[in-house]
């Protein structure tokens, strides 16, 4: 501040939140006044005015409140500055192109980038339309509101005597039970796995849709045809497939879930992540724990981990 603001700003101190009219008193000015006289104060926001009141901030405070500003500030640049890191690498992938006479018979990949329209109508159109096995990765399907709409168009999908295949998270067990039984009840193969990164779904060996970028966003998606592309998509598809558990029953407690725990576990998850991951409390994952260790006859979770792998269970 400078010498007037701070002389100014412990005139009026003492009376925050009073009215504009007794401030300006204290000033010793006109109340239309008021406002260009606490214009140094207003612009770094240790007195902020609010209808005909004035609010003074200790000088501790708006300090406060300015470094927070700070590092909002900053986070946001952060946040940017990571975007743009981000975008280099494909900026420059961009540009390395084979040249005039370097290769033979370019074109391009078989495929289009689309945003909006009735996601509703295009699935149901091109799961209809094709030939073959349904394979999902289904991270947060439940969460969509097309979600039940869909699910009957995979259950005459499998009445025509099509597959469908489909691997959820586990937490999907405990926040999602119902729609896993309509999927199972419409002929769907699910299997449960620790978490998934993506959203995908693969139509036979024709067609393949992921998120632009890859992850769980509904728009901008990829429809990729390219052959090579649609089995490189499906052989991922497979490996999560492999490694997840079959759903033998959808009440209770899945039979496997120790498994899974054990391999959060293993990973070095926190109590903390490994209740999201499961969809558990963070009491019930701790209770799971210890009688897991336990069971293990383990006094910690490294010990629990090599006897697991020892058993076999791993």
């Amino acid at each position: 501040m400078s010498a007037d603001d701070e002389r100014r700003h412990q005139q009026v101190l003492p009376l925050s939140g009073s009215p504009l009219s007794d401030i300006a008193s204290a000033l010793g000015v006109e109340p239309g006044g008021v406002a260009e006289t606490l214009s140094g104060l207003t612009s770094s926001g240790v007195v902020r005015l609010h209808d005909d009141r004035v609010v003074v901030l200790r000088a501790d405070q708006a300090l406060s409140e300015a470094i927070a500003r700070e590092a909002a500030a900053a986070d946001l640049a952060r946040d940017r500055l990571d975007d743009l890191a981000s975008a280099v690498p494909l900026l420059v992938a961009a540009g390395t192109r084979p040249g005039p006479g370097e290769v033979e018979g370019v074109r391009p990949l078989d495929g289009e980038l689309s945003s909006g329209g009735n996601a509703l109508e295009l699935l149901t159109a091109m799961i209809e339309q094709s030939r073959g096995d349904l394979l999902f990765l289904r991270p947060d399907a439940w969460l969509m509101p097309r979600e039940s709409a869909i699910s009957r168009v995979v259950g005459r999908a499998v009445s025509s005597g099509r597959r469908s295949r489909a691997v959820y998270p586990l937490r999907a067990l405990h926040e999602a039970p119902e729609a896993l039984r309509v999927r199972v009840d419409e002929g769907e193969e699910v299997r449960l796995i620790d978490e998934l990164p993506t959203r995908l779904m693969i139509l036979g060996v024709t067609h393949a849709i992921i998120p632009e970028p890859i992850g769980f966003s509904d728009s901008p998606r990829l429809l990729v045809r390219q052959g090579a592309l649609v089995a490189a998509l499906t052989l991922l598809f497979e490996m999560y497939w492999e490694k997840a558990i079959p759903v033998s029953e959808l009440s209770g407690p899945p039979s496997n879930e120790r498994t899974f725990l054990l391999r959060q576990l293993q990973a070095g998850a926190k109590d903390e992540q490994i209740a999201r991951t499961m969809g558990l409390s963070l009491r019930t994952v701790r209770r799971r724990i210890s009688q897991l260790m336990i069971e293990l006859g383990a006094d910690t979770r490294f010990q629990a981990g090599a006897e697991a792998s020892r058993r076999g269970w791993l």
